[in-house]
């Protein structure tokens, strides 16, 4: 569904209405290309060598902010911020061209892990994600601001490269730690990473899944659209033109692992973990069924399956799992006991399975969290609420399937293996729980 109110602000009345009303003026989000240039700067001392890796970023490095023109992104390197004088650098660094920045651009700020070793040093590196979520709930016309904790700039690099691009439009206020590389050799071909691997996305016949899969085809994967026996045609048309494979597979049933690992004797390369539903009532207006078989498909499938494809070795070395979480798992929402509960579980699965997948079968485990998506599901709505749930994020906007999908992509990159354990909200910062 059309969102008009984003449509009309963009008009002479709607321009003029919103500003003397004080109502949120959202910026249509660039998901095409960027024009502009990057503009790196530093705070504290620093040893990264960003240069080489910037440089790839398809964005023009720009000599400094007295530079003409509006820059499309501005990389702020702070990982040798130590102490509260080395903050201050961040203001000054920052306060002079942030408002220059272009509309949907991007500021992007690198950090260091908190080290528990000396808390000064912790305190500060802290302090920069109170920054980041705060200069992104205020800085406004489509532009994103998100944190990245790093040691290796070239282990980085795949998400250095979406976070200054306009895939990651509805992903912002969000902190983002890279570890070191696992070792997987980066892409050939940037434009095409996932080029001789498989992926198998379930719930992939329509909506979000429909959306990953063809993101990941886009990228050269060989997608296997899994989805439930009675919405087989769509799975089968969606395959069809995507250039892959059809599934007919109850996710919930005991023996799906087994019957995925069957149907895919080469190995998975990526796993994502889509498929969900929703049955919503207040607890206690809730019966058991509607508890039950929520967390059945949510949660409980996907414990099952990972565990079952992990042991079978059915997920090949390198190989990524992405599962979809929601910002109801992260804070609440009424009427979704049992939604918020399973999806909850899922940032349980990854931040306890993450570390023990990558040492036992070198498989990283991530999840993407969306928060209000324009999907057919969502235009059923009522419309107040669908307005709130658009406009209550910093960006003041649904996001697009699409949206996640890019998100899913990027974590599924065989240049991410060094991001492992990660949550991450697809949701433009939602004022919920953010």
């Amino acid at each position: 569904m059309a969102d008009r109110y984003l449509s009309f602000t963009g008009t002479a009345p709607g321009r003029f209405l919103t500003r003397r009303l004080g109502l949120p003026r959202p910026a249509p989000l660039e998901r095409g290309a960027f024009s502009g240039g990057l503009l790196h700067l530093t705070a504290g001392k620093t040893d990264l060598d960003l240069a080489p890796v910037l440089a790839r970023t398809g964005l023009t490095p720009r000599p400094g902010p007295g530079d003409a023109g509006r820059p499309a992104a501005v990389v702020l390197d702070a990982t040798g911020v130590r102490d509260v004088d080395a903050l201050a650098e961040v203001h000054a660094a920052l306060h002079p061209v942030v408002r220059s920045v272009a509309t949907s651009g991007r500021v992007l700020v690198l950090g260091a892990r908190p080290d528990p070793a000396d808390h000064h040093q912790a305190a500060v590196q802290q302090a920069l994600e109170g920054f980041t979520r705060s200069l992104g709930k205020e800085i406004g016309r489509g532009r994103t601001v998100n944190l990245v904790r790093l040691t290796d700039a070239h282990a980085a690099e795949s998400t250095l490269r979406f976070l200054l691009s306009p895939a990651s439009a509805y992903v912002s206020g969000q902190v983002v730690e890279v570890g070191t590389a696992d070792g997987t050799p980066a892409p050939d071909d940037w434009d095409l990473p996932l080029a001789g691997r498989t992926a198998l996305v379930t719930g992939a016949a329509r909506g979000i899944g429909a959306a990953v899969a063809e993101t990941l085809a886009g990228q050269g994967a060989q997608v296997v659209v899994l989805d439930v026996p009675r919405a087989e045609d769509e799975a089968r048309r969606a395959a069809e033109r995507l250039g892959g494979t059809a599934l007919a597979l109850d996710i919930t049933a005991a023996d799906a692992g087994e019957r995925i690992a069957a149907a895919v004797p080469g190995g998975i390369d990526v796993l994502i973990h889509n498929a969900g539903i929703t049955r919503d009532r207040r607890l206690v207006n809730m019966d058991a069924e509607r508890w039950s078989s929520v967390l059945d498909v949510n949660l409980a499938s996907v414990l099952r399956t990972t565990d079952a494809l992990l042991a079978a070795g059915a997920v090949n070395r390198g190989g990524r799992i992405v599962a979809t979480a929601s910002i109801a798992g992260l804070a609440g929402n009424s009427g979704q006991t049992n939604y918020g509960a399973s999806k909850a579980g899922i940032v349980g699965l990854v931040r306890a399975l993450a570390p023990r997948a990558l040492a036992e079968h070198g498989v990283t485990v991530n999840a993407v969290a969306p928060g209000f998506i324009e999907t057919r599901m969502t235009a059923a709505v009522p419309l107040l609420i669908r307005e709130a749930g658009r406009r209550m994020n910093s960006l003041a906007q649904g996001g697009l399937p699409a949206d996640v999908a890019e998100t899913t992509a990027w974590l599924a990159h065989p240049a991410s293996g060094a991001v492992n354990g990660q949550v991450v909200r697809v949701c433009g910062q939602s004022l919920l729980g953010a």
